[in-house]
């Protein structure tokens, strides 16, 4: 009996012991995985003299280094040099996949890297003629395009956050000593920042996208038996019809049992969608062309409004989210009441070719530069997410540039997959477009959001 209560009293002391140890490193674990970005902080702390303030000749004489922090995570700390400048890396370990030929044939390897911009990096750019310090930058999303970066002013640090080629904050003060980022965690520079940087536009939430992604899937799944076609549409009783009259149309032989659309058509096609699960029914065509924007009546686009439909796709697309608001809340609203229109402005400023400037920001029946547009909707998807977008894309002819039209529409789904990477499908004329050749096509124009609601009960045609 006497044995059995040591052997108790030895067990519960270890297991007190294990339960001590066990919290006494969660706050040290705790403060590198918060925002689970790798933290090179204790690290830096000794390379302040042998790197971020020696001479460059001096740098010059360092090798490549790699260290470990307390938690294992390892950064490899390195110089690269242009012509005017030099930049420390202290940059985290990843792995990638290489393939390998010999005689013996093909083999895959995993080779070590060290990436510049990959998430807890950390990087301090030096001028080369004085030693000065430029800037210190901060990559903490997988995105390398957002950064936070920090510069010094009479000693003072003051901060950029940049989204995609975007500023949503630029030249802010920080209150903060310049010096105090060499070996401030990404954690700190959160809480020391968090009421003058809008730290909500890049906080994600992976996997929070279920019905987003399940909209995207049912469309492109349905692709293969859409067929664009002119002016087309079905109405609310599926029956194919004009969007310009109203009037019936002929299905050609060859796309019988095809979805016949236009752009437009194609966009009430995705609203038919989401409305028929709950009503029953799909919507009419005269409510979608009723008129939103209202022109001088002086002016060339005053004039040309009262014989064509500048704003036709503008209209449709803020009368089909409107319709779709309307069927959720069970009450009828006017676009003016609905409330689908996005008008936020997250930028002050922008990267161009001519340097930086000032960004146009929203202009009302107009819209934003598509130039901005993947950066805004990475905000967009950050705080509104499991939302698409309609966008109607308002060209300026070429030859006369005061003839401004909203002759085209578009399906917009941004979201972030498992991995904290943004994604963005984009849909026209009832097919998927890249990104890249969206831009390339409409990089001079502006482009009109309207949101709607992600819906696990998606059900077109």
């Amino acid at each position: 009996m006497r044995r059995y209560e040591i052997n108790m009293k030895k067990n519960l002391v270890t297991k007190l012991c294990l339960f001590l140890f066990v919290f006494s490193i969660v706050p040290a674990f705790a403060s590198y995985n918060r925002y689970g970005v790798p933290d090179s902080s204790e690290i830096r702390k000794d390379l302040i003299e042998t790197w971020f303030e020696a001479p460059l000749l001096n740098v010059r004489l360092n090798r490549p280094e790699i260290r470990t922090n307390k938690i294992g995570e390892k950064f490899q700390i390195r110089l690269e040099e242009t012509d005017d400048y030099f930049t420390i890396f202290v940059s985290p370990h990843a792995t990638l996949e290489v393939d390998v030929y010999s005689d013996k044939g093909k083999s895959t390897e995993m080779q070590d890297i060290y990436p510049g911009d990959a998430v807890g990096s950390w990087i301090l750019v030096r001028d080369k003629k004085t030693g000065n310090p430029i800037r210190i930058r901060y990559y903490f999303a997988e995105d390398s395009e957002v950064y936070v970066q920090f510069f010094p002013n009479n000693k003072m640090a003051y901060a950029d956050l940049v989204i995609y080629g975007n500023y949503a904050a630029k030249g802010v003060s920080t209150g903060v000593p310049f010096s105090r980022f060499f070996t401030s965690s990404f954690e700190n520079v959160v809480k020391w920042t968090s009421k003058m940087i809008p730290w909500e536009y890049t906080k994600i939430y992976r996997d929070n996208y279920p019905s987003t992604i399940r909209m995207i899937n049912t469309i492109q799944e349905k692709m293969k038996n859409i067929v664009f076609t002119e002016d087309a549409m079905y109405d609310e009783n599926i029956e194919p019809v004009y969007i310009s009259s109203g009037k019936p149309r002929k299905i050609e032989k060859e796309d019988v049992g095809k979805i016949t659309v236009s752009g437009a058509g194609f966009l009430k096609w995705i609203a038919d969608g989401i409305i028929e699960p709950i009503t029953g029914g799909r919507l009419k065509r005269e409510p979608l062309i009723v008129q939103t924007v209202e022109y001088k009546d002086v002016g060339y686009q005053g004039i040309l409004s009262e014989s064509y439909a500048l704003s036709f796709a503008l209209d449709w697309i803020r009368n089909l989210a409107s319709a779709i608001v309307s069927v959720r809340s069970g009450h009828n609203y006017l676009f003016n009441e609905s409330g689908v229109d996005v008008d936020i402005e997250p930028f002050a400023a922008r990267f161009t070719e001519q340097g930086i400037k000032n960004t146009e920001g929203y202009i009302h029946d107009s819209g934003y530069s598509v130039q901005s547009l993947k950066a805004l909707l990475y905000v967009l998807a950050a705080i509104e997410p499991e939302t698409f977008y309609f966008g109607a894309i308002r060209e300026t002819h070429r030859k006369t540039p005061e003839v401004k039209v909203f002759n085209e529409c578009v399906a917009l789904f941004p979201y972030f997959d498992s991995k904290g990477h943004f994604q963005l499908v984009i849909f026209k004329d009832g097919t998927t477009i890249p990104y890249d050749e969206f831009f390339s096509r409409y990089c001079l124009d502006t482009i009109s959001l309207v949101k709607v609601r992600a819906t696990n009960e998606f059900y077109p045609d």
